[in-house]
């Protein structure tokens, strides 16, 4: 894109940093965006991040230091925290208090800690079955007498001798934090609070200031070892990091960029690096896909969607049922299960990076866990990498330009990456290294297409009944594997598909979400309504309350926000609930027959098969409650239709391709210089300096007005 400095006022600044690339999304006061990529620098982010910001203005020949001051929005996603807990990196000099009795809850988990994480086969077989090694010492855990019920009663007063020598050990033993979860504090913080004003008065007399951070305040949710151990990956692998997104704001704002950084969190709100707790913004990095897959359902009137991102290390794949994005409430990060709000996306080790070997015991070829990351490949020469990757088999199949790699930036060495993949795993499989290759590559599409296919009939569906939208650095590259015969209703890839996930991140509201187990029962009869309705009352208002003072801390105006209250409801008896939308911020008794009728026709919408059993009442297990502040969005590109044929500006000549079996010759063409209507058969690659996309045999592309590409077979 060229345009003069006078024409672009960027508006919103959105970031993606994987464990790969760093990516940017920017958007301008007209609704026109640029996209920009870099290599990440992990031990720094603010490096890689305005290495690929600068990427991105290039394109419109100006410099952030010029336009800083115009941006009004700027949101940040990434996996630095999530990766810090992967890999087992971060500050474990954690305290904890428990009830007595419970001081082996994080060693111990639940049953279900044990195989959330593992694949369908491995859930089957108890063998594969493991507990997390704990992320803290056990001496560091410390017991006190004292309980509240399921009801919220007091049944044994707290033991202030008990909590006293609590404290005085754990400040002895040097923690960095102090992490308080008691049983049922969800429905009464009292003891919580009173250890947390024992220890204050100790620390006071001692002279220390150590954070003592209580469950009830940090997510009072049913579930304590899912509780405590978001408490404990809080501290150990997100507060971590909040340097790091302070350090970015703060470089942004050196080039004038006033606006506040905010931060998607897995719930697909955004929130500020200051805000109490940052463990809802661990797997942001792939929520802001989902996001944007929702974007683009409302702007091509789609209710039925497949999000696949593909990624270095990673194919994540979500899926919208009636435009109905589903949260989950259990869900496992690092092998541990946690109760904080998360949008349903489901992960495999898949990626461009994957690492290919040959087992000499079985005599086949596998991929990963590992991934070389930003590293790319052996054919990285400067990289020092000694095993071959997904990408070095893509480059020798002539699907990447190796002087092309990020526009030229990093230059990649196609011999070196024959020679590795000839010696490493063509010779043991007494096979050609072209054939080897295709062989990895085909090995990789069948794990994605398989993790696709699970997912969509596990809700009793089949592909033809959804788009799929394929985007991240190598989606465009793998969609035409990964998608072999399933027969979606339509496969949708943006031109700016590396820089998607960032594009959902402009696309999400600065939002805050709180939710409250309340275990409220509507009865066939009605005859609880009434207290029903009260409770609910009282617990929205003092979410809205909580809410409303989180605006404030950031210097935002209350009166600004847009307050959505929310409820999970489920049949009574059943063991999953749905989210539910209230119209009403007060509910009076007789309202509650219409959030009943909500969730019924939910429930039907999303399980058409599944049992509704009303007549057994409805169990109200959380109140939500979401405060929304406007923010600028994205607009799709709206360009002038053109016509079928390519123009020759775009040609770039053509290349011999492997596909199945065969070589091909390949039209080559510039992915920015095609025009809206463009239709391109394969064999052929359209290239960008973010991604590449392919076009094998028997398909073909075309370009609509939005500059989204459609892809036949």
């Amino acid at each position: 894109m060229s345009n003069t400095e006078n024409s672009i006022r960027p508006r919103a600044i959105a970031l993606d940093t994987g464990g790969t690339m760093s990516d940017t999304f920017i958007i301008d006061d007209k609704g026109r965006f640029s996209v920009g990529k870099a290599v990440t620098t992990p031990e720094k982010e603010s490096v890689g991040i305005m290495n690929s910001i600068n990427d991105c203005l290039n394109l419109w020949n100006i410099s952030i230091d010029e336009v800083g001051e115009s941006v009004d929005a700027l949101v940040y996603s990434g996996t630095a925290m999530l990766n810090r807990l992967l890999e087992r990196e971060g500050n474990s000099n954690i305290g904890v208090i428990v009830n007595k009795g419970f001081e082996d809850l994080l060693r111990l988990g639940r049953a279900l800690q044990a195989w959330i994480w593992l694949d369908y086969g491995g859930r089957l077989h108890a063998r594969e079955h493991q507990h997390p090694e704990p992320l803290i010492s056990q001496k560091n855990i410390k017991g006190v007498r004292g309980r509240i019920n399921f009801w919220g009663e007091e049944l044994i007063p707290l033991y202030k001798d008990e909590v006293e020598d609590a404290v005085n050990d754990l400040i002895e033993r040097g923690v960095d934090s102090i992490c308080v979860c008691l049983l049922c504090s969800y429905m009464n913080p009292r003891h919580e609070k009173q250890v947390a004003r024992l220890a204050n008065r100790i620390m006071k007399k001692k002279g220390v200031n150590i954070p003592v951070i209580l469950s009830s305040d940090h997510n009072p949710i049913r579930g304590e070892t899912p509780r405590l151990n978001a408490l404990v990956i809080e501290q150990y692998a997100a507060e971590p990091s909040r340097a790091q997104m302070i350090n970015i704001a703060e470089t942004l704002k050196a080039k004038g960029v006033q606006a506040p950084l905010r931060i998607l969190t897995s719930y697909g709100g955004t929130i500020s690096p200051h805000h109490k707790s940052l463990i809802s913004t661990m797997v942001s990095g792939p929520i802001g896909g989902m996001i944007g897959t929702k974007f683009l359902s409302e702007e091509y009137n789609l209710t039925n969607l497949v999000s696949s991102d593909v990624g270095g290390t990673s194919f994540d794949v979500g899926i919208l049922s009636k435009r109905y994005i589903p949260t989950k409430w259990e869900s496992s990060l690092g092998k541990f299960i946690l109760n904080i709000p998360m949008i349903a996306l489901d992960s495999i080790g898949a990626g461009t990076g994957m690492y290919v070997r040959y087992n000499d015991i079985s005599g086949r070829l596998e991929f990963g866990p590992e991934s070389a990351g930003h590293l790319i490949g052996v054919c990285n020469e400067a990289a020092g990498v000694e095993t071959v990757t997904m990408t070095d088999c893509s480059i020798i199949l002539g699907y990447l330009n190796p002087e092309y790699f990020l526009g030229g930036k990093v230059p990649l060495n196609k011999k070196r990456a024959f020679d590795y993949i000839e010696a490493q795993i063509a010779e043991p499989m007494n096979s050609d290294p072209y054939s080897t290759a295709r062989g990895a590559l085909d090995l990789i599409d069948i794990n994605m297409k398989n993790h696709l296919q699970a997912m969509i009939q596990g809700l009793g569906f089949r592909p033809e009944n959804y788009t799929l939208v394929s985007f991240g650095g190598g989606g465009p590259l793998h969609v035409a594997g990964y998608s072999k015969n399933l027969r979606f209703e339509d496969i949708l890839i943006p031109e700016w598909a590396p820089a998607f996930s960032a594009f959902g991140c402009a696309c999400a509201d600065h939002s805050y979400r709180h939710e409250k187990t309340v275990d409220l029962i509507i009865t066939p009869d009605g005859s609880m309504n009434d207290a029903v309705a009260m409770m609910l009352n009282a617990t929205w208002g003092q979410l809205k309350k909580d809410i409303s003072d989180e605006f404030k801390k950031e210097g935002r105006d209350p009166n600004e926000m847009t307050f959505k209250p929310s409820l999970k409801i489920q049949y009574l008896g059943m063991l999953d609930d749905l989210e539910v939308n209230s119209p009403f911020e007060m509910v009076k008794p007789e309202d509650l027959s219409e959030l009943t009728k909500r969730y019924n026709d939910l429930f039907e919408e999303i399980f058409r098969r599944g049992t509704k059993s009303p007549e057994l009442g409805y169990h109200i297990t959380k109140a939500i409650a979401t405060g929304i502040v406007p923010v600028p969005k994205p607009k799709l590109p709206q360009k002038e239709f053109i016509g079928e044929k390519p123009p020759e500006t775009a040609s770039k000549g053509y290349r011999d391709i492997y596909w199945e079996g065969g070589w091909h010759e390949a039209s080559l063409w510039e992915m920015e210089l095609l025009n809206c209507g463009n239709i391109i058969e394969g064999p052929s690659i359209i290239e960008a300096p973010a991604t590449t996309l392919l076009v094998p045999p028997g398909h073909r592309v075309k370009l609509d007005t939005h500059r989204i590409f459609h892809m036949e077979v």
